[in-house]
């Protein structure tokens, strides 16, 4: 069996163990199969599984929690149904502690606080409108955001999201700061990059291992792309 064009360790996989398989997914990769047929990370990591242990059939991948298409960072794959299911679980229950790193234009005012917003998602356009006020086929969606610093010419911003809305920390930035997200033409930033990625990195996440219960932390390093060089330095 040839080895397939997968990830290297320490880079793309952050982590494995019996039950977890935690990976640094690229912009521009699905998560999940969808309408488009592109292969997505799931079918990625079940060919490195099958690969890996040398599986005749096909390996056992869940899919817990999901990262935009140009958004990239750290992901966490079940590799058994006990834990894909107590991880459904602990996304439901928001018992995961998400951080994520935004590049926007403008300095958010104030720089430090807390957006509340109701999300109506449109699912012909494929994007989400937030109202400041109660909405009727509204999700209310929460985060915490905080300027960490100026990254080049533009300003570094850690999302904490309290919730876990489509498209959420993106249409959050833009409507309730008026600062969309590097890169994201879709909710008004004026150019797209040159990889069509938006400068949205899921930086952490922290849980409890959904079978030992050990407290676990993973941290996604930032892209080497240029948008990022900036924002190296934040990074511990």
């Amino acid at each position: 069996m040839n080895r397939p064009n997968l990830w290297s360790e320490r880079k793309e996989i952050l982590f494995e163990d019996n039950h977890l398989l935690i990976i640094n997914k690229p912009a521009g990769l699905l998560v999940q199969g969808d309408a488009t047929g592109d292969e997505p990370l799931s079918a990625k990591a079940e060919e490195y599984l099958r690969f890996k242990y040398k599986k005749p059939g096909a390996a056992f991948v869940g899919v817990a929690h999901r990262l935009d298409r140009p958004v990239s960072g750290v992901v966490a794959l079940a590799k058994t149904s006990k834990a894909l299911s107590r991880l459904n679980e602990m996304f439901r229950d928001n018992k995961v502690h998400k951080t994520y790193w935004a590049l926007v234009g403008k300095c958010p005012q104030p720089p430090k606080g807390h957006l509340t917003h109701w999300l109506v998602k449109d699912p012909i356009r494929n994007t989400t409108k937030a109202y400041t006020e109660r909405h009727a086929q509204g999700l209310k969606s929460e985060l915490d955001y905080e300027v960490l610093g100026q990254a080049g010419n533009r300003f570094l911003v850690q999302v904490n999201p309290i919730t876990g809305r489509p498209h959420q920390i993106r249409v959050q930035l833009a409507t309730g700061l008026s600062t969309p997200i590097v890169g994201d033409v879709k909710y008004g930033f004026l150019a797209p990059l040159p990889d069509v990625s938006i400068a949205l990195h899921a930086r952490r996440l922290e849980f409890q291992h959904p079978v030992t219960k050990e407290e676990m932390c993973f941290n996604a390093p930032l892209p080497d792309i240029a948008h990022w060089e900036a924002a190296q330095p934040f990074y511990q």
